[in-house]
């Protein structure tokens, strides 16, 4: 099989396309490199999805904890130090006995209609929703110390100005938050994708091995007796990715800090640590 047979065979095997049976035997370069780059696509998938849905949520925890209501402010509390305070491998054994032991599959609700929850021991549901949580957590304090230090003089302008409310918020704080709280919140955004390599090596299984990046970097460090190239391979589709946003972050960066002088600027950059 060449290697671009090989492509065509397994680039879309994570999820369930292609050849049914992974290669047991003469296993080649080109094998390991497609085999774990089509498992990214789960990493992929779980990253962006936690991403984009705990930035919203994210962003209401802050306000929350910001909030002078006790019974606003304190269960936001409570979430972000329960989250950031519990490894994200035990987290997610515990959302997986939560779903499989607690929930058993349905939710009746008063007698009046059952909600199907067997759907969620999945880890495309399960797993994302896991990872989902942590961020938001992660996420919401970050945001949250970027809201405390919204300069004052702002604040005082926008009420001489007589913004109040939800205009003071949207145009005076939301945007200075978000130019704060982005270098951190990309730091975030690149443990996240990250931490997506602990999903099939924690509760959830895969189904019909159809796994991410380190599942078949495992798979084939077992199948050829070398775990130095599978797993290398694996931090090479890393730090590509790792690249890419920060190439999209940095973007962003720019855009929050266009109205700065330019020695102002906080620009994102790869700034490798050799000495520490």
């Amino acid at each position: 099989m060449t290697c671009w047979d090989t492509v065509q065979a397994y680039w879309l095997r994570s999820l369930g396309f292609g050849e049914n049976a992974l290669p047991l035997t003469n296993i080649s370069l080109c094998d390991q490199f497609v085999l774990i780059g089509s498992g990214m696509l789960w990493n992929l998938y779980f990253g962006l999805l936690a991403l984009s849905l705990g930035f919203v949520f994210a962003v209401g925890l802050a306000m929350a904890k910001a909030s002078r209501n006790k019974w606003i402010r304190k269960p936001a509390e409570w979430y972000i130090f329960i989250f950031r305070g519990s490894p994200l491998f035990i987290q997610f054994f515990l959302v997986y006995f939560f779903i499989t032991t607690v929930l058993r599959g349905s939710v009746d609700v008063f007698g009046l209609f059952t909600i199907p929850t067997a759907w969620l021991a999945n880890a495309w549901a399960g797993a994302a929703l896991t990872l989902f949580l942590n961020t938001s957590a992660y996420s919401a304090e970050i945001f949250y110390g970027a809201l405390m230090t919204v300069p004052k003089g702002d604040l005082e302008a926008a009420d001489a100005y007589g913004i109040t409310g939800r205009d003071r918020f949207f145009r005076i704080e939301w945007p200075t938050m978000l130019r704060l709280g982005w270098p951190a919140y990309t730091n975030e955004a690149i443990f996240l994708f990250h931490a997506t390599t602990l999903v099939f090596f924690s509760g959830f299984p895969a189904f019909q091995q159809r796994g991410d990046a380190l599942y078949y970097a495992n798979y084939l460090a077992d199948k050829t007796f070398n775990p130095f190239v599978p797993y290398p391979i694996v931090a090479f589709y890393f730090i590509i990715l790792t690249l890419v946003l920060i190439g999209i972050f940095g973007l962003v960066n720019q855009r929050l800090n266009r109205h700065l002088p330019s020695h102002q600027k906080k620009r994102i950059r790869l700034r490798p640590q050799l000495i520490r």
